[in-house]
């Protein structure tokens, strides 16, 4: 049987807190256990030749897989969800509908891993792609032409965190007959449910705020249209970029505290925003929450329980005195990834966005001075000394 056919959103009134903890953790019929048990086995007896149980092979289906699955369409709420190994392998499978001659509008302010795969995978399939400022419809629309087939956007930008109307962005990639999907790793469906918007697709980077403490790697698809749920589930099988029955329990797990950490990493990070743009060495700060973004007023409308955990600022120097100044932090760890409970700073240029050509990073504003940040659950008063020894 179809593993999505068995995803459910419970129908429950509860709210999200609650529902993050309680949907798709059912307690174990066999032991009473209120977690419910981590299923390893690779294939299942099934009743008889020919006839198939709830689960066969576990690429195709896995108990644990699937009750993570239903937490985060109740999270979402689609009418289910599909995870992978990671979240490139959920990206790719949204191109893999993709065929020879069509065409994707995606945003400029766009993660460095989906720009690789567009611009140096898809493209050797034949797929040609156009990037645009998410931003402004009227662009979008201009940029769509009789060939496109999907429109790829941010909830919020990686890593310059512009904030789309996904409403207008919806109404014209279905004005013009595109599907839509949004990577939704930054904004977490606490602060925004991009279905509710009339988006087509939803991706998460598992491995980043679902997850949570910085120990598993994988990726989320979720969508309202069972028709499209088939259609995805059919290439996720073929292909076999399934997560793994461990990781769908780690993400469960961070799943639970969700709705507390985000709201947590948005008040440290308005602090920081606030702080950092009264600071000499900052040129530029870019944060949701500060009036100075030029969406603030569009997030205060849309987002709920904060900004989001991301801040992005310009430094005044050198690329090298950039690199320095993230390096010389204590409690902000220098890595890419983001969304843990430990606070991350990295520099786009060198880091998560390096596979961006040279050219496009000058067009598209990752500058040598840009840092980006992902503030943990350390207090502001910890967070903000640190970066201010860093960065003098």
């Amino acid at each position: 049987m179809s593993e999505q056919k068995k995803q459910s959103t419970s129908g429950s009134a509860d709210s999200f807190r609650t529902r993050a903890i309680h949907v798709g953790n059912d307690v174990d019929p066999t032991t009473g256990a209120v977690i419910p048990p981590v299923h390893f086995a690779s294939t299942f007896e099934q009743p008889a030749a020919g006839e198939w149980g709830a689960f066969d092979y576990s690429r195709s289906g896995n108990p644990t897989r699937s009750q993570m699955q239903m937490t985060l369409a109740s999270l979402e709420g689609a009418v289910g969800s599909l995870a992978f190994s990671s979240g490139m392998a959920a990206i790719h499978c949204v191109t893999m509908m993709l065929k020879t001659g069509d065409h994707v509008v995606a945003g400029c302010d766009l993660y460095g891993g989906a720009y690789r795969l567009l611009h140096k995978v898809c493209n050797r399939s034949g797929v040609d792609v156009t990037l645009v400022d998410m931003t402004d419809a009227s662009a979008v629309s201009e940029a769509i032409n009789e060939n496109t087939k999907l429109v790829w956007a941010e909830t919020i930008g990686n890593p310059r965190l512009s904030i789309p109307n996904l409403r207008e962005l919806a109404d014209v990639a279905h004005g013009k007959g595109t599907l839509i999907g949004v990577d939704n790793t930054f904004g977490t469906p606490v602060l925004i449910r991009p279905l509710e918007h009339g988006i087509d697709i939803v991706m998460h980077s598992a491995t980043k705020y679902l997850g949570g403490h910085s120990d598993c790697l994988g990726g989320t698809l979720a969508v309202s249209d069972q028709s499209l749920l088939d259609e995805l589930y059919f290439l996720q099988n073929a292909t076999g970029a399934v997560l793994d029955p461990l990781t769908c329990f780690l993400v469960s797990r961070g799943m639970k505290t969700l709705d507390l950490r985000v709201r947590a990493q948005s008040e440290t990070a308005l602090k920081l925003a606030k702080w950092l743009e009264s600071h000499s060495r900052v040129s530029n700060v870019l944060y949701p929450g500060l009036e100075s973004h030029p969406q603030h007023l569009l997030a205060c409308d849309t987002f709920e329980g904060g900004f989001g955990g991301m801040v992005t600022f310009e430094l005044d120097g050198t690329i090298e005195q950039t690199a320095a100044a993230c390096g010389a932090t204590r409690l902000f760890r220098l890595a890419v990834s983001l969304g843990a409970v430990e606070s991350l700073i990295e520099q786009p240029a060198t880091m998560s966005h390096a596979s961006y050509d040279p050219a496009d990073r000058a067009r598209f504003g990752i500058s040598d001075g840009l840092i980006r940040l992902s503030v943990g659950l350390e207090s502001f008063e910890d967070l903000k000394a640190d970066i201010e020894q860093a960065i003098g």
